[in-house]
């Protein structure tokens, strides 16, 4: 099947729409937060979840969840979206339109035949099996190698076949957090390197939807570098990066030096708590507006000196260049945004809890957010003049994330005068 590219969606040709004779609008890579969304990747949760809720603390989750009620709640969740006008766009879905070469490729790489335990075999004979297997497997089998990542441990017997074996899997069961494999910034796709080995081959995957999206990444992290994208959200003219338990300095660096944010301020948030809870920066702050946004009540009410004291430093580039230089150092990060003009809403403890702040700005002032908060939380969003539409996803949270968790925005509207 032709490669689609979601250019030929809408980026550049059919998704410009004239607002009054001075003002146009188009879909382009994300430039705030708060602007209108449209093409979206998400994964739904498959068999590839079962092995982490199994022993929910070895899967990165918080708790045991219902396997089948999560992949419910996510359907829906997508459903909610689309009845918004926004596209969504499933790993699922395009794993079955991708180029089969290209599954191929990508299963080969995951799909292990162990023979430590084989005293005598060949490795040369194992490795024609297992390419002879690869090439007879249907598309459907090749899928589930990448979900599930399985490996072979073979051992040696005088019985039936001649062989026996344990099978192990690998599976990739926080691939639905979408938000975390890659970073969306107005110049295009960074594939992250991921803070957890066991989560590392889902950005091989994603890198795979983007190619057959049409959509070429302009930068990998590698090395000592991480980088995940529940740390980053952009702010009009500015990027806000946290940087903590799961992004670090050196992979802050590499976007930096590859002038791959694309903007000329860049906000470093420093997290010095270092919580399971509050791994990311949209765990703890979040973005409504262009003058409007949400933090956690022990951030926000926070005293220097105190671990959940957020500081932040500003970078900027140089003019005519692509370098930055650090123009302030440690300041905090709750002054900052109110010196920009933002309303802060706090986020108290039981609905922090149950994941108020990891909300999906989808329009100005319009939220879809977990349901279940508290009267407290919902009236401060009325009054702020905040649309919101509350989202089952009381499985879904176990994973340790939510609505903006579960989704990676490619593009969202921006205006043109």
């Amino acid at each position: 099947m032709k490669k689609t590219s979601l250019w030929a969606l809408g980026v550049l040709l059919s998704c410009s729409l004239s607002t009054h004779a001075q003002q146009t609008t188009e879909m382009a890579y994300p430039q705030a937060e708060w602007s209108v969304a449209g093409d979206i990747l998400m994964h739904t949760p498959g068999q590839e979840l079962f092995n982490g809720v199994i022993h929910p603390s070895a899967g990165l989750f918080e708790d045991y969840f219902d396997v089948d009620k999560a992949a419910q709640e996510h359907r829906g969740y997508i459903s909610k979206l689309q009845n918004n006008g926004i596209r969504v766009h499933t790993v699922s879905d395009i794993l079955s339109r991708v180029g089969i070469d290209s599954l191929r490729t990508l299963a080969a790489e995951v799909l292990t035949y162990d023979i430590s335990a084989a005293p005598g075999e060949s490795a040369e004979a194992t490795e024609k099996y297992r390419q002879e297997v690869l090439a007879k497997m249907s598309r459907a089998d090749l899928i589930r190698c990448l979900l599930l990542q399985p490996t072979v441990k073979l051992s040696k017997t005088d019985n039936n076949t001649g062989f026996e074996a344990q099978y192990l899997q690998n599976p990739l069961m926080n691939l639905y957090f979408t938000r975390d494999q890659s970073v969306t910034t107005p110049r295009g796709h960074i594939i992250s390197n991921m803070n957890s080995r066991q989560r590392a081959p889902e950005t091989k995957i994603i890198e795979l939807c983007y190619q057959h999206l049409g959509l070429k990444p302009i930068l990998r992290i590698t090395g000592e570098g991480r980088l995940e994208g529940g740390d980053y959200i952009p702010a009009g003219n500015i990027s806000l990066i946290g940087c903590g338990m799961r992004t670090n300095d050196e992979g802050i660096r590499q976007m930096m030096e590859a002038d791959a944010f694309g903007h000329d301020t860049i906000v470093v948030v420093r997290d010095h708590k270092l919580w399971q809870m509050q791994m990311h920066l949209d765990t703890h702050f979040n973005i409504i507006d262009s003058n409007l946004c949400t933090m956690v009540s022990s951030r926000l009410f926070a005293k220097p000196g105190e671990p959940e004291f957020n500081t932040c430093d500003v970078w900027a580039r140089q003019p005519g260049t692509k370098t930055y230089q650090l123009c302030q150092q440690g300041l905090s990060f709750v002054d900052y945004l109110r010196g920009r003009g933002f309303t802060i809403i706090p986020i108290d403890i039981d609905d922090e809890l149950h994941y108020a702040n990891n909300y999906l700005t989808i329009a100005p002032r319009h939220i879809m957010a977990v349901g279940g908060q508290s009267p407290t939380f919902q009236r401060r969003l009325r009054d702020a003049g905040v649309t919101v539409e509350w989202i089952p996803l009381e499985s879904l949270i176990d994973g340790y994330g939510a609505a903006h968790c579960m989704t990676q925005v490619l593009q969202r509207q921006v205006f043109r005068k």
